[in-house]
């Protein structure tokens, strides 16, 4: 039964679009295999024997992670993107003798340029991600805060309440 159920997962143009879909949303296989109707072992098995199954699943991913990281690295850089505004103009139409005949407001819809700036979480993120050995966070170990030279010395003074000590004189903490 599984053979025929590849069969048609395979050959059907419309299916294989649909595999392709379910990857780039980000579907687990555990998920893909469910609305196949197979099992998850099945579906890792067709992957494993069948090129266009693997290739095909393989392929809706890739588009998908390539598209985020795309959108990140924008993000990152900041971009240029046009919008769509609304427009209210006025106007005025003249007879030749030069008298205002018609005067109407009119709203239009055009687009407009907006710089969005460098996003500086984003630009964390990638670099944190691409380049760790230069942009992670540093942690720092007690010993090697007690090799420094300008190492702080921290500790706790206990003090008795105020009362406590004009009533018994002179005490030592």
């Amino acid at each position: 039964m599984a053979k025929g159920k590849y069969e048609e997962w395979c050959n059907d143009p419309d299916k294989k679009l649909l595999l392709s879909g379910w990857a780039r949303d980000g579907l687990t296989d555990d998920e893909i295999a469910k609305k196949i109707g197979i099992s998850r072992s099945t579906l890792s098995e067709w992957k494993k024997k069948y090129p266009d199954i693997s290739d095909t699943l393989k392929k809706g991913k890739e588009i998908v992670d390539t598209e985020v990281e795309n959108s990140l690295l924008k993000r990152a850089k900041g971009y240029t993107a046009k919008v769509k505004k609304t427009f209210k103009l006025k106007k005025i139409e003249y007879d030749k003798t030069g008298k205002k005949v018609k005067e109407e407001e009119v709203l239009e819809v055009g687009e407009d340029e907006v710089h969005i700036p460098a996003d500086v979480t984003a630009m964390i993120f990638w670099l944190k991600n691409r380049l760790p050995e230069k942009w992670k966070d540093k942690r720092f170990a007690v010993s090697d805060l007690a090799d420094a030279d300008d190492a702080m010395q921290t500790g706790v003074i206990m003090m008795s309440d105020i009362d406590e000590e004009a009533g018994s004189g002179n005490q030592e903490i």
